[in-house]
């Protein structure tokens, strides 16, 4: 599985639909799976919702794309290949089976303008309606320049109109972070006066990167981003996808993509999965920030609570929590001098573990890994971390299984694949390096499955 595609809260259930193979653990034959769940923690799995159609204009994939009601009828906006084209399915039974639409494909190319730069990369329609009529966004590239998200209108979903290039990337050109050469799955987020325009950049020897944003006012159909960054930081989350839950809130899923190689994803029988469902919001500054949603509290079940532990020079604190699926939330005192942190999946011997590092001198958390298989090449993962001297820090940690997903407590968020070799590797420690550390309070608790 990868990309998250489709995603609609309908009638109270919310559906997750994504690329699937259901040939193997391999990108291939690229169908759409479909899960669905009342509380975005508890899932159900459906049957293969779409599939490739002989002879159609998805005939070799249905890759990424999203899903919106067009007047009570549940309708998938998405891209069909090869070449690339959009394409449109209808469902007439409450979301349980598809029928792609006979007209397929509504574009069946970009404006030749764009086409004569692009390579044939033009996918991902995002796709949202207002006033005026339903919008859309997708992503292509303009060749050795950068990524483009392209900007259409529609009065029925069928008739696409090309307005303008509603954001031009530069590979090389941005200090901030790297854009990539193609933008792929972009997704406009509302926030009233601003708007969040996510990518997922990919360069120009089509390796995947991370997952972006710009933000910055959007006025009559013109984006003006003044802002931007990278989304998650790691090596894992890619291709997000988001949409508004009745509630008013909105829920981003992402592909937590396998940093093994493939040949141990084939030997595992399983390749990709989900990230954990998150709620993406606009600070005051126009930053996004991402939290995990407040349901995720429904899957704790044993409890360990530490407070006011303080911790000396060069200490290992081994906790009594153990598991592989582990919430926790820890805060520190504000310390600036060295480093400190939490490690999780420890086996007894300490031999492997995977440590969350926090680094003041360098105004970074990473995550490194001791004692990992050679052959996993797990590299390091890091992210910028502001630290005040005089504001604590909190750490909400996700342990499940090959996934770790950090967050701090102004919204920032690292994620990345730990894949542990030994049954026993299920400790926890706090560590210092060379100066004292005081913890606050440390929450854990084991957690439920979802299934």
């Amino acid at each position: 599985m990868n990309d998250p595609n489709g995603m609609i809260h309908w009638d109270g259930v919310f559906h997750l639909f994504y690329q699937y193979n259901p040939n193997g653990p391999f990108h291939g034959t690229i169908h759409w799976g479909h899960a669905s769940s009342e509380d975005l923690v508890h899932w159900r799995d459906h049957p293969v919702a779409l599939a490739p159609q002989p002879g159609g204009a998805d005939a070799d994939g249905c890759w990424s794309g999203c899903a919106v009601n067009d007047n009570g009828a549940p309708t998938f906006i998405y891209t069909g290949v090869q070449p690339q084209t959009v394409c449109l399915a209808m469902s007439h039974d409450g979301l349980e089976t598809w029928q792609q639409y006979a007209g397929n494909p509504v574009i069946a190319a970009p404006p030749a303008e764009i086409a004569a730069h692009c390579g044939d990369d033009f996918r991902d329609p995002y796709v949202w309606r207002e006033e005026d009529g339903w919008w859309m966004v997708i992503g292509t590239r303009r060749a050795g320049v950068g990524g483009l998200v392209l900007l259409y209108r529609s009065a029925d979903l069928k008739q696409w109109e090309f307005v303008r290039v509603l954001l031009s990337g530069d590979e090389a050109g941005n200090t901030r972070f790297y854009e990539g050469a193609m933008f792929e799955c972009p997704n406009l987020l509302d926030f009233g006066e601003r708007r969040a325009l996510m990518i997922a950049a990919q360069d120009a020897t089509h390796r995947l990167h991370h997952a972006a944003y710009f933000a910055g006012p959007y006025r009559d159909h013109h984006f003006a981003p003044d802002t931007g960054g990278v989304l998650v930081h790691g090596h894992a989350f890619y291709a997000p996808q988001a949409t508004r839950l009745d509630d008013g809130r909105i829920v981003m899923f992402g592909w937590l993509r396998e940093t093994r190689p493939l040949e141990a994803a084939k030997s595992a029988g399983w390749n990709g999965c989900m990230s954990l469902p998150l709620i993406v919001t606009m600070a005051a500054d126009g930053s996004l920030r991402l939290t995990p949603a407040q349901e995720l509290e429904t899957l704790r079940r044993q409890a360990w609570t530490v407070s006011d532990l303080p911790l000396a020079p060069h200490t290992e604190h081994r906790l009594e929590v153990a598991g592989n699926a582990l919430e926790l939330i820890v805060e520190f005192e504000a310390d600036t001098v060295d480093d400190y942190g939490l490690a999780v999946c420890c086996a007894p011997d300490g031999a492997e573990q995977t440590r969350i590092i926090v680094r003041p001198e360098r105004g970074e958390l990473c995550v490194e890994h001791v004692g990992a298989d050679p052959a996993l090449t797990l590299p390091t993962a890091r992210a910028p971390l502001t630290l005040s001297p005089d504001q604590p820090l909190q750490l909400r940690v996700f342990v499940d299984g090959s996934v770790l997903e950090i967050f701090t407590g102004d919204g920032l968020c690292l994620t990345t694949r730990i894949y542990p070799q030994r049954a026993d590797s299920l400790g926890v420690v706090l560590f210092t390096a060379g100066a004292p550390v005081d913890v606050r309070r440390l929450s854990a608790w084991t957690l439920a499955a979802v299934w």
